[in-house]
């Protein structure tokens, strides 16, 4: 497959990315879904520059698996990958129940090309070569477009509340102060509520590692937090699934 890198030499793409960046929806995490490694690296590169936590996938399998096992704000899907095509991932998706917004990546640009890619399921398309600046301001308000603001910038488990937006952490109407580390924890935990979160999630949603560091990292911070989430408290929320992982619950 030819290498199709996006244009990011015009004077005016760096100027534009950081217009964009300035607007970016809070702890926004997309999925990119690229076969091109130099094109996809590039991608995911500039994103985090830019206060973006985004994961790659090489090909379309794994993509799916992903999108599907994962929570994102938005996708950013190459339509022609291997193993399984882009609008095959995007159609499957939508049928898995998962609506995060998908913007289509692709050299094919025609008219009908973009026709086919949006009835798909995809919700933006962007032709190759592109400028980063576009790509990125494409991606925030699509990221602004998901969901009701509440789901977007608070979470709830039982009496306790966290505020993407503020950075505030109660629990019965007490705050509870948190390091950075923690927060994004117990973020990704309410996000996930009810739902069994495993180690390799942990690692790669609040740590940002594809690798296990073979530390015990998680475990400790998960223990900083319970302490800090459950001291004073009756009722415990964050439970540790013996085998499995971590999970957030109110019991009621």
């Amino acid at each position: 497959m030819q290498t199709i890198i996006p244009q990011s030499g015009s004077p005016d793409d760096s100027a534009g990315a950081k217009i964009a960046s300035d607007a970016i929806v809070p702890h926004m995490k997309i999925l990119v879904i690229e076969d091109d490694l130099e094109a996809a690296a590039y991608m995911t590169k500039a994103f985090r520059e830019a206060g973006i936590v985004a994961d790659h996938a090489s090909d379309g399998e794994s993509g799916l698996f992903m999108g599907t096992e994962n929570s994102y704000d938005v996708m950013v899907i190459d339509r022609m990958l291997p193993r399984r095509d882009g609008l095959s991932v995007i159609s499957e998706l939508r049928k898995r129940g998962v609506n995060a917004p998908v913007l289509i990546l692709s050299a094919l640009g025609q008219v009908d090309d973009r026709v086919t890619g949006l009835r798909a399921g995809g919700d933006d398309y962007l032709p190759k070569p592109y400028a980063f600046s576009e790509l990125l301001a494409r991606v925030e308000v699509l990221g602004r477009r998901k969901g009701t603001p509440e789901q977007d910038m608070a979470y709830r488990v039982g009496d306790l509340e966290l505020d993407r937006l503020s950075h505030e952490v109660k629990r019965a109407g007490k705050e509870i102060l948190l390091q950075p580390r923690e927060f994004r924890l117990l973020e990704y935990l309410m996000k996930n509520a009810g739902q069994v979160v495993t180690r390799t999630m942990l690692l790669e949603n609040v740590w940002d590692y594809h690798f296990d560091p073979q530390t015990n990292v998680i475990d400790v911070h998960v223990s900083r937090l319970r302490s800090k989430i459950e001291k004073d408290f009756d009722k415990p929320l964050l439970k540790t699934i013996r085998g499995a992982g971590y999970m957030i619950k109110d019991e009621g």
